[in-house]
């Protein structure tokens, strides 16, 4: 059982994922948050799997909720999946750095909503697709840090930085593998080879590790 909790400072919206995690197979939610003090305080205390978290909150937002909750011990495990109303909503980029491991819109259709959860929780990253041109635009503004970049990547094959380049660009394992000429459970590998090397929590983790070390670069439109 999944276990989730919601947060969120309208409590139409609550109610509303409350109930559609519930009537879902192998979800269930453990608590309501109206505000982010109140999502770090339940997390500390029910140890959710996944929290459903709206960016823009009283007292604390969001993106200091997360920050709090992926950067405690006590909390290290849960997994936050961030929820916005906005497209080019300018948060996308902080809270990926706080640690969420993804990020929707509140207007994403229910089913691809409990997907979301269950690939956050099992360990995987997503982004919304609109969400991903601002996050890289995002990336492409910050200035080039080549001292970074081989502190990074310090350790990294040159294998694994082409399986990294590839995950920054969108590809799934799949694609990777077949770009590559790789099976998916060599590329299976080769990710969790990065995960532990970068020490990055998921995916999404992978992929602003990718643009901060230089390994892709993408210049805005």
């Amino acid at each position: 059982m999944i276990r989730v909790l919601v947060a969120d400072d309208q409590a139409l919206l609550r109610g509303s994922f409350r109930v559609l995690v519930d009537t879902a197979p192998g979800l269930e939610t453990v608590g309501e948050a109206a505000t982010g003090a109140e999502a770090v305080e339940l997390a500390r205390r029910e140890r959710p799997d996944v929290v459903l978290m709206d960016v823009r909150m009283p007292e604390m937002d969001g993106i200091e909720a997360t920050r709090l909750i992926c950067g405690s011990p006590e909390t290290a495990d849960v997994r936050v999946l961030m929820l916005t109303m906005f497209d080019l909503d300018s948060y996308v980029f902080a809270a990926l750095r706080a640690g969420a491991s993804g990020f929707l819109l509140k207007d994403t259709p229910p089913a691809d909503l409990l997907a979301a959860i269950r690939v956050v929780a099992a360990g995987d990253g997503l982004l919304a697709p609109r969400l991903t041109r601002r996050l890289i635009q995002e990336f492409a503004r910050l200035p080039a840090a080549p001292d970074l970049a081989s502190a990074r990547l310090d350790g990294v094959t040159p294998r694994e930085r082409e399986v990294l380049a590839l995950i920054a660009r969108g590809l799934s394992n799949p694609e990777i593998a077949a770009h590559l000429h790789l099976s998916v459970a060599t590329v299976s590998t080769h990710i969790g080879h990065l995960l532990a090397k970068l020490g990055a929590r998921d995916r999404a983790q992978l992929v602003i590790a990718a643009y901060e070390a230089g390994v892709v670069t993408v210049a805005p439109r």
